[in-house]
């Protein structure tokens, strides 16, 4: 059964799915569930929740939110966990199945521009805050 998206959420995976020469929409859309667990495992709840909030688009918000509801309930009983930037690229790589000839990076840049996109400019300078180093240039430089 095809799952149907919406034209925001259609738009902002076919971003994805072009900026990282992704095959099709459903890699993207699981390669930025991947990559927003992984930036969500880094904040506060009221960081987390803060940005879902900030998205212009419901539709892009729904993707940040887990859709698992018992990691959804756990993570806000936990404080922001240690990734550093080489943990986050192999959470990418394993936990998302980047296709070959793709790289953990070329997805991470795709998903942060195009998030990068959807929120405001502060929105942005808070996520900074929350990334490690190169991560944290590599959002800025988009």
């Amino acid at each position: 059964m095809a799952e149907s998206f919406s034209p925001q959420e259609r738009a902002f995976l076919e971003k994805v799915m072009q900026r990282a020469s992704l095959p099709d929409i459903y890699d993207a859309r699981d390669l930025t569930t991947i990559v927003f667990r992984t930036m969500r495992d880094l904040m506060t709840t009221e960081t987390d929740e803060s940005t879902e909030a900030a998205f212009k688009d419901a539709d892009i918000a729904d993707l940040w939110r887990d859709d698992n509801p018992i990691v959804s309930f756990l993570s806000r009983f936990r404080p922001p966990l240690e990734i550093d930037d080489e943990l986050f690229l192999r959470r990418i790589k394993q936990e998302g199945g980047v296709p070959k000839n793709v790289t953990a990076e070329a997805v991470v840049v795709a998903v942060f521009s195009a998030a990068r996109e959807s929120i405001s400019t502060e929105k942005a300078k808070e996520i900074a805050k929350t990334l490690p180093g190169g991560l944290r240039v590599m959002w800025e430089q988009i």
